[in-house]
């Protein structure tokens, strides 16, 4: 056993939490339950959510959004007749219904979400409560085309999907990608989309009008700054991109800049994907030595919760669990101490010396030409990497058991078709990846990695 395995599993053992901190994590076997979507561990935190949520005011409309939003992004799916993944609009429903119960009334989507499933499904669901006691967001999702009239096209079909004769925030999706302020200008300013969107306001078919943003900080400052009146924007938060964004696109620079503006902001990826609640076992003793009786999913919302421009945090919650542990985090909102604040960004330094792949399974990549499972193959990889089960060689103590783990898990992730060694580096995923992920270079890194474990080369 190596010295850092040796530190972890004393650390661990010291505080008496070896077996409860993480629910499966094993030398024998990397977790196999990132398919589609990404799970955290709720333990401790059982019962029902009693307390009273937590809203906020929008200041441009007196709107009082719940602090927790449903990110609706990954939906419970199954199989129809033919095999084909769709939405479970029963549980949707459930879910809904169980988060208006108790308080929840922000709901965002978009058009590419779930392969275009998305909408409807939420359309669906909502119909079934009065149209006054929720807000829904969704997107103008053009990247692939910045034509005007099927821009339009989109933003009506929103609008005929959702059920709905206005939408409450309407965003301009995922700017600061491709060419940056370029890409930009051709998807809403040289069609004339973003006018034509403003009247939209004007009429009141769109109450709010914002942006999401992802990636080009250059970008994010010449949108900022256009005169134009924008009524809220979504940003990526957490305590670990507060600081420490890949790109240098840090969070704390972003929230500011709104924060100046009187900006309102909506929060995504509180979890960087389910990284924040998946972590290596000791960073996970290191929050629960804290607080045992809280998931460590609650620091990441309660950090992002925590700012007072935020209007509401996004929360992708595909099972019950995951929207009962979140109302207990909201219901209500406890902020952070500053000792909290410095104990998490203490975390989050120790977080960026670990080796994982910025993968949020947000799926733009997909579907990859070749059939192949990107998001499968890189969040097996972050997994295995979690849980010590990426030996840096042969000589490594727990090798064999590491190899055996690495493999075995991995062919029962992702299909064998799937695989990284299908990948033809055509790069057609790199243009979609909000994160920037060099992403054949990182399945052909892994790849590579698979080789020499199955030829015991490494």
């Amino acid at each position: 056993m190596t010295k850092k395995e040796l530190g972890r599993r004393g650390f661990l053992k010291k505080l008496g939490l070896a077996s409860a901190v993480v629910s499966g994590t094993s030398l024998v076997s990397c977790s196999s339950d990132n398919k589609s979507t990404q799970k955290w561990s709720v333990e401790g935190t059982g019962g029902e959510p009693t307390g009273e949520m937590t809203y906020r005011t929008n200041p441009n409309t007196g709107d009082k959004v719940s602090l927790l939003g449903y990110g609706c992004m990954r939906w419970p799916m199954k199989k129809n007749e033919e095999g084909k993944d769709i939405v479970d609009q029963e549980k949707v429903n459930e879910l809904v219904d169980y988060a208006i119960e108790h308080g929840v009334n922000f709901f965002d989507t978009a058009p590419v979400y779930l392969q275009g499933q998305s909408e409807a499904a939420m359309g669906i669901a909502l119909k079934r409560h009065p149209r006054d006691k929720f807000f829904i967001a969704t997107k103008m999702s053009n990247p692939r085309i910045p034509d005007f009239k099927q821009s339009v096209e989109m933003y009506r079909n929103s609008l005929k999907n959702l059920q709905v004769d206005y939408i409450d925030y309407y965003l301009l999706h995922s700017i600061g990608g491709g060419k940056g302020i370029e890409t930009f200008k051709e998807r809403f300013i040289d069609n004339g989309l973003l006018d034509f969107l403003l009247k939209e306001r004007e009429a009141g078919r769109i109450r709010n009008l914002g942006w999401s943003f992802h990636g080009d900080v250059a970008t994010f400052d010449y949108v900022v700054n256009m005169d134009v009146k924008w009524d809220f924007a979504m940003i990526q938060l957490n305590y670990v991109d507060w600081k420490h964004a890949s790109r240098n696109n840090h969070a704390e620079y972003l929230y500011n800049e709104l924060a100046k503006r009187n900006i309102p902001v909506n929060i995504m990826e509180p979890l960087l994907g389910g990284r924040l609640s998946k972590m290596a076992d000791h960073l996970v003793a290191r929050l629960k030595q804290r607080r045992p009786n809280d998931s460590v999913a609650s620091w990441a919302f309660r950090f992002a919760g925590h700012h007072p421009g935020v209007l509401t945090v996004l929360s992708g919650m595909t099972y019950k669990e995951h929207l009962i542990d979140n109302l207990k985090t909201f219901s209500p909102h406890e902020p952070l101490t500053d000792e909290e604040l410095a104990f998490l960004e203490e975390t989050a330094q120790l977080y960026k010396q670990y080796p994982i792949i910025d993968c949020n399974d947000c799926k733009y990549c997909m579907p990859c030409p070749y059939g192949i499972d990107i998001p499968g193959i890189l969040l097996h990889y972050n997994k295995c990497v979690n849980e010590g089960n990426v030996a840096k060689s042969s000589q490594d103590p727990n090798y064999a058991k590491a190899r055996r783990a690495y493999l075995v898990s991995y062919d029962r992730t992702v299909e064998k078709l799937r695989q990284a060694d299908h990948c033809t580096s055509c790069g057609q995923c790199n243009e979609h990846c909000p994160q920037r992920i060099n992403i054949p270079r990182e399945i052909e890194r892994i790849d590579k990695f698979i080789e020499q474990l199955k030829q015991e080369t490494l």
